[in-house]
């Protein structure tokens, strides 16, 4: 049996079975859209700006030319130290006029786990010390008092401290267990320095999942520098600054019938102080010989991470955190009111010092009348991680169309021949 339909209701039919296959369309692409969106929020957002691809090159001070005092170990970097892992998230989104919590975004996490993912587990000997305190360092306390780090170190921007403290007590209770007495307890070392004249710093952009990205990623060998992790919107010398890295291979002798041992010393740094006028750099005025201003006054800070493999009790510790602050001095900073500069030094060393499983302990340490070597590799690797920091980066503008050069390195070639120090 044929069944009629009239040509106005085939035309009907036509017309709404159209409308349903556009509507359903429209639907599929929204809930394709929304998923997207929902999956760019859970990821961390890393598009740095466009370099050529001579600039996409990694290039270090060493590279520039630039003659540092001390051996290197394998990768020039905190890394040298064995079992040191550093992880990262990258966050940079956005551009033109501040918007409060959409952006321009340029910052990040920073994760340093001292005895890589097992740091849960078996803490370290580690000292801290304050040059200038105007800045933050959660944590700090317990490690003054207990004279062990607990976990990772972890540094962002300012405003992001209190998320990121929360977000690496989350990640422990997720990879980790209750301490050997059985209670669940954590008082995490987060510290930050302040990206607010490129990145919406009050727009909150650090969420817990970016600090467990840079948690989990958190690897061995060589590692990034400049503006990645928490350093992404950093500037140092009114320079572009951000994070940098350096080693030194520590000899230290006994006498003549005895071979020499052999540590490793590593520093990290998150570089975002000084003025222009003091960036020295191999000794030459070079902040003087290149001018410029992105502030009015001192407004910035530098955190800065030791790691050895030294065998080195707490107090001795502190003591190699203190000689950070040389190192910084070489190049050029005075360490200004609105400067935090707050560092910690920790030793891979004595591992299971912190046990309660036994009465005792029987720990290696390092007499202090053989300790000189390891200071001046602090000293060393601390003068070149800043000075990487700046080396090893890029341009970048920010909330507001804001710019922050970074440092011209050919430029800085034409003043190591005029002083004669050209390696």
């Amino acid at each position: 049996m044929r069944c009629f339909i009239p040509e106005n209701r085939k035309a009907s039919l036509r017309l709404n079975f159209t409308m349903f296959t556009r509507s359903t369309s429209i639907l599929l692409l929204l809930l394709l859209l929304l998923l997207s969106l929902e999956s760019h929020a859970r990821e961390p957002r890393k598009s740095p700006p466009t370099r050529s691809t001579t600039e996409n090159k990694q290039v270090r001070a060493r590279d520039i030319g630039i003659p540092f005092e001390g051996t290197p170990g394998k990768f020039d970097a905190i890394t040298d130290v064995a079992g040191v892992e550093v992880g990262y998230t990258t966050l940079i989104s956005g551009e033109g006029t501040l918007e409060v919590g959409k952006g321009p975004v340029r910052t990040g996490v920073t994760a340093i786990l001292p005895r890589g993912h097992d740091s849960l587990n078996d803490p370290v000997y580690a000292g801290v010390f304050s040059l200038n305190g105007n800045g933050e360092m959660t944590g700090t306390a317990w490690v003054e008092e207990s004279g062990f780090l607990e976990g990772p170190i972890v540094i962002t921007n300012t405003h992001s401290v209190g998320v990121a403290r929360d977000a690496v007590i989350g990640w422990r209770v997720k990879h980790g267990a209750a301490d050997k007495t059985g209670y669940w307890w954590s008082l995490p070392v987060v510290a930050e320095t302040w990206d607010g004249w490129l990145n919406d710093i009050n727009g909150f952009h650090v969420k817990p999942e970016d600090v467990a990205h840079a948690l989990d990623t958190a690897h061995g060998g060589p590692i990034e520098e400049g503006s990645v992790g928490g350093g992404t919107g950093m500037i140092c010398y009114e320079f572009k600054g951000g994070n940098g890295t350096a080693s030194r291979k520590v000899d230290i002798n006994v006498g003549k019938d005895t071979p020499p041992r052999s540590f490793m010393v590593g520093v990290f740094v998150q570089a975002n102080c000084g003025r222009r006028p003091e960036l020295t750099i191999a000794g030459i005025p070079m902040g003087k010989e290149i001018p410029g201003e992105v502030y009015k006054e001192e407004s910035g800070s530098i955190i800065i991470a030791v790691a050895t493999d030294a065998p080195l009790l707490p107090h001795q510790l502190k003591r190699l955190a203190r000689r950070a602050s040389l190192g910084l001095a070489r190049t050029g900073s005075i360490s200004g009111n609105g400067s935090g500069d707050l560092f910690i030094a920790f030793s891979t060393a004595n591992p299971g010092a912190a046990a309660p499983d036994q009465v005792t302990h029987s720990v290696e340490t390092i007499p202090n009348d053989r300790i000189d070597p390891i200071f001046a590799g602090v000293v060393q690797a601390t003068e070149e991680a800043i000075v990487n920091a700046l080396i090893d980066n890029q341009s970048m503008t920010g909330r507001d169309n804001h710019r922050v050069d970074a440092l011209p390195h050919d430029r800085m070639r034409e003043l190591l021949k005029k002083y004669n120090r050209l390696r």
